[in-house]
């Protein structure tokens, strides 16, 4: 499992012309999913997400985790970020698990971030063409793949 954290003033998903989502302050995070990814791998990032300390303290400084700001988080499925470009130009999406696995590792995902958050998790819609917006803050973006901890 992929996630990408992006820290946010505000982000939002908007489908098919229509807002589906919105959150101000906190991190929107992109999720990919393949086959082989477990309930570990879901907790281990759930963990990590909430306990980064990726937000200013009073000095300026990323000593704050998005409990500690009261921040917001919208989580996003996208199946693009297990694409290989190994060979040639044109991405594989090989390792990306169909909708029968990546669909419920996603709802459990953001069903545990929302309990480890303490509210709801905002989402995306899952399969769906999304338009994401968002103001990155920072800018500050992290990569985090489950089968490879750092």
């Amino acid at each position: 499992m992929r996630i990408l954290i992006q820290r946010v003033r505000r982000a939002s998903v908007t489908v098919e012309g229509k807002p589906v989502s919105q959150i101000g302050a906190g991190m929107l995070i992109l999720v990919g999913i393949s086959d082989e990814d477990t309930a570990e791998d879901i907790d281990w990032l759930v963990r990590k997400s909430v306990g980064l300390r990726i937000f200013d303290d009073a000095q300026g400084v990323m000593n704050l985790d998005i409990r500690q700001v009261h921040g917001e988080i919208l989580a996003v499925s996208q199946f693009t970020l297990m694409a290989s470009t190994k060979r040639g130009n044109r991405p594989s999406y090989i390792r990306a698990a169909g909708e029968a696995t990546a669909l419920p590792l996603y709802h459990t995902f953001t069903e545990q971030l929302s309990q480890a958050l303490g509210r709801p998790v905002a989402t995306g819609v899952f399969g769906a063409d999304m338009q994401v917006e968002l103001v990155n803050d920072g800018p500050v973006t992290i990569w985090i793949d489950s089968h490879n901890r750092e």
